[in-house]
């Protein structure tokens, strides 16, 4: 199963790689290279199909619980100024994801979107200290009535060059759900009030929409 973000790009990935196959029978007599270059057109695909792949996963709603919105490894753990909505210290949990992860990105939560916002910006590596404030990234605010509000932000890498995300002012959102992909990129950063249980360690692997972050 794909993600519906990369039908266009698998489309032309398929047609990329059945023309080359063709064209490296046709002109290339060396057997060795042809045969190099038709396993190097092969990789790329399989690299693009399994970059879009989107596994169905069957989540346990639990108001009480923080789920991961994405795939990756947990890098960041620590108390910190939550400049662009709250403006006050916050619980942040940051989840990298390496090319192989998978990208969808689900809702932590479910909830009311209180603010959906969209800020062009660089392609710093995910892991610069800069990259939450200076890359292209998305803030959205989900709020319930056992956490209050939490803020999650999609934020753009090297490889990156879009963000897709659902989520608007609003809408009713239901936890685990799709809400967003982020296209070759690379980081989640999640915003939560103090005093949350946080359930994760530094450099825990995370499966979005089953991995537990934090509890209440």
């Amino acid at each position: 199963m794909f993600h519906k973000e990369g039908y266009k790009i698998i489309f032309i990935a398929l047609v990329s790689f059945i023309a080359g196959i063709v064209l490296v029978d046709k002109f290339i007599e060396i057997s060795w290279l042809k045969m190099a270059l038709q396993l190097v057109f092969l990789f790329l695909l399989v690299m693009i199909l399994q970059f879009f792949r989107n596994p169905k996963r069957v989540v346990d709603i639990v108001e009480n619980n923080i789920i991961a919105p994405v795939d990756g490894k947990v890098v960041v753990i620590e108390e910190v100024y939550e400049a662009e909505y709250f403006k006050d210290k916050r619980l942040q949990v940051s989840i990298f994801m390496s090319p192989i992860n998978v990208h969808v990105t689900r809702y932590a939560m479910s909830g009311k979107i209180n603010f959906s916002k969209y800020h062009p910006g660089k392609y710093l590596v995910a892991w610069h200290p800069k990259a939450s404030t200076e890359n292209e990234r998305t803030t959205v605010v989900i709020e319930n009535n056992v956490f209050g509000e939490i803020l999650y932000r999609q934020i753009a890498g090297a490889l990156a060059k879009r963000i897709v995300n659902y989520a608007e002012e609003g809408m009713q959102v239901i936890q685990g759900e799709d809400a967003g992909f982020i296209k070759f990129g690379s980081r989640v950063d999640l915003y939560l009030p103090l005093g949350t249980q946080i359930n994760v360690k530094l450099n825990q692997k995370a499966i979005g929409g089953k991995t537990i972050i934090a509890v209440k």
